[in-house]
């Protein structure tokens, strides 16, 4: 039997034609944001297919307030005594390990509540690409101003260019720390960064990828001499470390030569040199257009796909000088991205699944005055992120999370037999008990949700509206009977006993037992639903 994806046309980068209809609109809102609220639906629906994209694409929003003070000093030598409750820490440079360790968590926690708190942008979704793309991990790093830092230059330009981010990166302190950048002179240079820049920030592994250990070897000595400053919170250059011979690269990239410089502005000369050359190389346009289409439409490039999108996208990436918004817009413009093979083909992250589902079902939240329960509850929500392996702010290593990137699993290393019933665990809990954080409770109300729907006291509507709006696919007919028949009618065969029941509860909310009962078939359904496998897909 063959597993060829079957496309409805040749993929191409053509616009897209077809209809905006909900499935459509909920597509590209799921694969750009996390979630896909109703509001979100009919917001976009509303702007059509042209109008979503800008949306998507709008730069103009403001970024978040930086975390804050949310945790006690406990027994740190030097606690952030000038740092007051509620106020923010990321510009005071405090190396003190235990408040080090308090700030790298509060950091983590704030990000989950951006996630929650999203706006209509996919600035959320660039964020963790980069962030899996420029691999660190923040308990390597340790010094949790240089974490803030370095995630605040990917958030900043995450719809930005390319070119420019990857030259900040380079000297970013948390990735000086992170690939011993830091730790680089003319005496012995460390080639750790310098083989990561070509083999996964850049060049990358592909059937193109030809640069040599001799490239490695020079682009270490041209990154010679960058240094940290904690107390600044910044990096610096030091002549006295750099190696100021000329460096010689391989026919790879064209044998060039960048020519050694002295002084105080020869670290960035050179690394504008290096910057220039690898992005000069055809091959460095086709791996990150690559990535991209793996992050947002599928794993599989094959030879069709490669020649009718990676190939034009990448030729769009060279003639925008590495703007990646042009790209973006392209991509999910694109009748390919919209073909049907590409809809409900990937298996969520646990982010997209947990943050999916708080969004999707209006999960309410303690408001924004009551910061120190918000940090505990995105606490809660960082947990089972790690225990399904995917520890926002520590990636495994350096590539980043292997559903990204390592053959053939792909998605599907987010799936084993631990993961797997730690996933339906997660969902099902927040749909019946949810969990208790300072007296405040998280946790799904179904019964408020499904009062929202169009015919709720109609069980073939009602279940069919639940299931378009959560399920990456749809369900059998069969099926849906079955859910019926099972949950809603307690076995019984007339739809009236549904609809007798639902009106009383309309009406009568004061009868506990059908209050009750009604209460408890739609937390049923809801958890049954979120416990198939089609709810694992995007």
């Amino acid at each position: 039997m063959s597993t060829e994806r079957k496309f409805q046309a040749p993929p191409s980068l053509a616009p897209y034609v077809g209809p905006w209809d909900k499935e459509a609109v909920k597509h590209l809102v799921r694969r750009t944001m996390f979630g896909a609220k109703k509001d979100d639906i009919q917001y976009f629906t509303g702007l059509g297919l042209n109008g979503s994209i800008n949306q998507l694409l709008d730069t103009s929003l403001p970024l978040p307030a930086p975390p804050v003070k949310e945790y006690g000093v406990g027994n740190a030598v030097m606690p952030d005594t000038l740092i007051g409750p509620g106020e923010t820490w990321v510009t005071d440079p405090n190396n003190d390990g235990t408040i080090a360790s308090y700030r790298r968590s509060s950091f983590k926690k704030w990000w989950v509540g951006n996630l929650i708190n999203q706006d209509r942008t996919i600035r959320e979704k660039m964020c963790i690409f980069w962030h899996n793309h420029f691999s660190t991990e923040s308990n390597d790093v340790s010094n949790a101003q240089y974490v803030y830092k370095h995630h605040n230059l990917i958030r900043s330009n995450a719809l930005g260019n390319i070119k420019s981010l990857t030259r900040a990166i380079s000297i970013d302190p948390a990735m000086l720390v992170y690939l011993n950048g830091q730790n680089n002179n003319r005496v012995a240079p460390d080639e750790n960064y310098s083989r990561e820049i070509q083999e996964l920030f850049v060049i990358g592994k592909g059937p193109g990828a030809d640069f040599s250990e001799s490239d490695v070897k020079e682009a270490a000595k041209l990154l010679t001499g960058w240094r940290n400053n904690a107390t600044k919170i910044d990096s610096f250059f030091d002549s006295t470390r750099h190696d100021s011979t000329n460096k010689q690269f391989s026919s790879f990239y064209g044998n060039k030569v960048i020519t050694g410089r002295t002084g105080a502005t020869a670290g960035d000369l050179e690394l504008d040199d290096l910057i220039n050359m690898l992005f000069a190389n055809d091959e460095a346009a086709l791996f990150l257009c690559r990535k991209l289409y793996i992050w947002f439409i599928y794993y599989k490039i094959t030879p069709e796909v490669e020649a009718g999108v990676i190939a034009p996208l990448a030729k769009l990436l060279r003639d925008s000088n590495y703007e990646v918004k042009p790209v973006l817009k392209a991509l999910l413009s694109s009748d390919h991205f919209f073909d049907m093979m590409n809809r409900g083909c990937q298996i969520k992250s646990p982010i997209d699944m947990m943050i999916g589902l708080l969004r999707e079902f209006e999960v309410k939240f303690p408001s924004a005055d009551m910061y120190a329960t918000n940090y505990g509850v995105w606490n809660q929500m960082l947990s089972y992120f790690t225990n399904l392996q995917q520890n926002l702010g520590d990636p495994p290593d350096v590539s980043g999370w292997k559903a990204y990137y390592q053959q053939p699993g792909f998605y599907e290393y987010w799936v084993n037999t631990d993961t797997l019933p730690k996933r339906i665990q997660y969902l099902e809990s927040l749909v019946t008990s949810g969990y208790t954080v300072s007296g405040f409770k998280v946790v799904v109300d179904g019964l408020t949700y499904v009062r929202k729907m169009v015919a709720p006291r109609d069980p073939n509507k009602l279940i069919d509206e639940l299931a378009e709006h959560i399920l990456g696919i749809t369900i059998s007919a069969q099926h849906k009977a079955q859910l019926k028949r099972d949950i809603l009618l307690s076995g019984q065969s007339d739809d009236l006993y549904w609809a007798t029941a639902w009106d009383l509860y309309i009406s009568t909310p004061s009868n506990a037992a059908n209050t009750k009962y009604v209460t408890t078939a739609i937390t049923n359904l809801i958890k049954y639903m979120v416990g198939l496998p089609e709810y694992q897909l995007c």
